[in-house]
């Protein structure tokens, strides 16, 4: 009975959770929309990473409820590193505002992206893009949403370029569309980028090197969930809250066509 009682146990704090997860996301999504109307004090993190009093605002919101949770570790773009998450077993993994160049300069693909890792693999997630009103939510072996409404990534393995988003000069050092094609229009959120593959918006899309985990972890479980798959161009999965949080070049899409871009690829270097 003792592992019937473990089995329990582990459902409710998945229930709680993810209602803890949606109802946050929510609520910062609608936060970052209403301090967008606002004159908003910014300044540059790193070389050219803007950053806005928004992020900072989101960011303490969904600290302050998901940060509650004591046994959990945090990481997060806009919070200092704090290593004790390596020894944590599960881990929120934060982008208070995903596409922050764009959403400060008023365009509408940005979005509040949140993971729960555990053992290094996503095991719940929500992306909201509230000036588009997409909220995509996923649980490990229960398939996608994107406002309520079950999901999946486009079958098929042919590759019709204006339906691949990501960045030209990579696809093309990666000689993988003719130089005349041309392809989805840019989509400056990476992690709704990604999603979008999940809803069958687009049929592929990649990230070029130097994506984090915090860019990443929830879309990596959206898209899984949504029939889709979301690997290094070498085909490996992705592992997160390790020491290091960056990764390589990325691309998702559903299985099949995932699968022929990866033998496309196959022996050419890495940009």
């Amino acid at each position: 009975m003792a592992g019937a009682d473990d089995a329990d146990s582990r459902t409710d704090l998945l229930a709680r959770d993810r209602a803890l997860l949606i109802e946050t996301v929510r609520e910062a999504g609608l936060l970052a929309l209403a301090m967008r109307r606002t004159r908003l004090r910014t300044w540059t993190k790193g070389v050219s990473s803007p950053v806005s009093e928004a992020d900072i605002a989101v960011n303490d919101l969904i600290a302050s409820r998901l940060g509650a949770l004591q046994d959990y570790g945090w990481l997060s773009e806009e919070s200092t590193d704090d290593l004790s998450r390596l020894g944590r077993k599960r881990v929120w993994i934060v982008d208070p505002i995903d596409g922050t160049r764009g959403y400060l300069a008023g365009h509408d693909e940005w979005c509040v992206s949140v993971a729960l890792v555990e053992d290094a693999s996503p095991l719940l997630a929500a992306v909201f893009a509230p000036a588009t009103s997409e909220f995509f939510v996923a649980e490990r072996g229960q398939g996608t949403t994107c406002n309520g409404l079950p999901v999946q990534a486009t079958g098929g393995d042919d590759l019709d370029f204006s339906k691949i988003a990501g960045p030209k000069p990579l696809l093309e050092k990666l000689d993988l569309h003719p130089h005349d094609a041309v392809l989805h229009p840019r989509i400056s959120s990476l992690a709704l980028r990604l999603c979008r593959v999940a809803s069958g918006g687009i049929d592929a899309a990649f990230a070029g090197g130097q994506s984090h985990d915090w860019d990443i972890a929830a879309a990596d479980l959206i898209v899984h969930e949504a029939n889709g798959k979301m690997t290094s161009l070498g085909g490996e999965s992705i592992l997160y809250n390790r020491a290091e949080v960056t990764h390589g070049v990325l691309v998702a899409a559903g299985h099949p066509r995932h699968a022929r871009i990866l033998a496309q690829v196959r022996g050419r270097p890495l940009p």
